[in-house]
């Protein structure tokens, strides 16, 4: 039975709404104040409170405030005769579900207290979801998903270096978790760096810290990633994106497991498993001089490769109800159902942007169909249709059509593998900037800026 706590200095209020609450089946408690419901809250659970604004001693926005900070704190609702736009959008910030208005109208009241319920059942279940599929968990049960976790259980507890390769998007991240969450070190700390999103003038400060005045504007000392990972796992995500000279010290501190943090001349010892991933071909980027052949041999000590999602398509339609559950859950909403017509186009789909993208367009789905108990073909995305079926020789009208093609599914990996810059894929590919620009326009890819 769903409890529900009525903080109203009204007697009558407090008497009258009470009945009806229990008329419809809930078990209602009543108290006169905010101190005396946040005394309740402490030695009672409830799902929903009821609390007036106007409140003497500690007001209601005091009490809002505390009670969302309780241990499995309920929905809150709050109630005012004289209320405000300023006073609903305070309370909206510190947490209240939803606000009523008094004279209050049972009928509506009835509804924002069944939402409440409903919304902190969701909570609680999204909760218990993450809780029994903690982080690195694989979802899927195709031939290449079930190799994955043999692959994993064998090396992750060894102290062995890893080094993953797959597309982007296929859940590199999520391996290294997975790794880390069976490993010896499971019991310490698991810290990630993306090598990619850190300027090059930083990724030294980033990784090995640095002290006192060692660089413009520091003000105070920061410890590195190398260090916060010590006796446990550090995760480099895009691993070839690392400028040589920042490589080089990478290489040292894995030798010796020590460095020397920016502006020190103290060396800090380490005990670090490195796991690393990349979605280039790193033979290719050492003969092309962008990457150390040392560091490599010293990184690649377990390669692991993730194949892509068109490769273990077994797995869409189990990824897709996860998601659905997951992201339901993450938005309080009721869990999805997804037709069997409308699975069957995201298995014809080729997943270019793998596993990233399904969670992407699942996510989609359930934000912009908000009312919807079962998601059908009709309410995928254009794009999963018009790229349903993989396009063949015999789909091309033209030779110009074909090569159009080509180009778009090329450039749009490039784009992918180098996280959307434009600049730096228009490098990539040897084009102007502005060229890059006009090409993905005549494509029909959108630009971002």
């Amino acid at each position: 039975m769903q409890t529900i706590l009525i903080v109203d200095d009204e007697a009558d209020i407090r008497k009258s709404l009470g009945g009806v609450l229990e008329d419809e089946g809930y078990k209602v408690s009543l108290a006169g104040s905010g101190e005396e419901a946040i005394r309740l809250i402490h030695n009672r659970r409830f799902d929903v409170v009821l609390l007036d604004i106007w409140l003497p001693g500690m007001d209601g926005l005091e009490s809002l405030e505390i009670l969302r900070k309780a241990e499995d704190a309920p929905e809150i609702v709050m109630i005012s005769g004289h209320g405000s736009i300023e006073t609903a959008v305070r309370a909206t910030k510190l947490g209240a579900f939803d606000f009523l208005e008094k004279p209050l109208s049972l009928e509506k009241t009835l509804i924002v207290v069944k939402n409440a319920v409903e919304a902190r059942r969701l909570r609680n279940e999204n909760k218990e979801f993450r809780r029994l599929l903690p982080k690195g968990t694989i979802i899927g049960e195709s031939v290449p998903t079930k190799a994955l976790r043999q692959q994993i259980a064998l090396m992750a507890p060894s102290n062995g270096r890893v080094l993953i390769y797959g597309e982007s998007g296929t859940g590199k991240e999520l391996i290294a978790h997975a790794i880390h969450t069976m490993s010896l070190r499971k019991d310490n700390v698991f810290v990630e760096v993306n090598c990619a999103a850190i300027p090059e003038d930083y990724i030294e400060a980033e990784l090995f810290g640095f002290r006192n005045g060692a660089l413009p504007g520091a003000t105070q000392e920061k410890i590195g990633t190398f260090e916060r990972a010590d006796g446990g796992t550090l995760f480099l995500d895009e691993v070839a994106d690392m400028s040589l000279k920042t490589q080089a010290k990478v290489l040292r501190a894995l030798d010796e497991q020590r460095f020397t943090p920016v502006g020190s001349d103290a060396p800090a010892t380490v005990d670090v498993r490195v796991v690393a991933a990349t979605n280039k071909h790193l033979e290719d980027e050492i003969s092309k001089g962008n990457f150390r052949e040392d560091l490599f041999y010293r990184l690649n000590v377990i390669p692991f490769h993730v194949p892509p999602l068109r490769e273990r398509a077994q797995d869409i339609p189990l990824l897709t109800r996860h998601f659905l559950k997951e992201i339901s859950a993450l938005y309080t909403r009721r869990p999805r159902e997804i037709s069997e017509d409308a699975i069957e186009i995201l298995l014809r789909y080729p997943w270019p942007g793998n596993v990233r993208e399904l969670r992407n367009v699942i996510e989609r789905m359930v934000i912009m169909n908000p009312t919807v108990a079962r998601i059908e073909r009709k309410h995928l995305p254009p794009l999963v249709h018009r790229k349903g079926n993989r396009e063949t020789a015999n789909d091309f009208s033209s030779l110009h059509q074909a090569r159009a093609s080509y180009e778009r599914d090329y450039i749009i990996k490039k784009l992918d593998e180098n996280h959307g810059n434009i600049s730096r894929t228009a490098e990539v590919l040897g084009l102007e900037r502005s060229h890059m620009y006009r090409k993905m326009r005549t494509l029909g890819i959108s630009v971002k800026e």
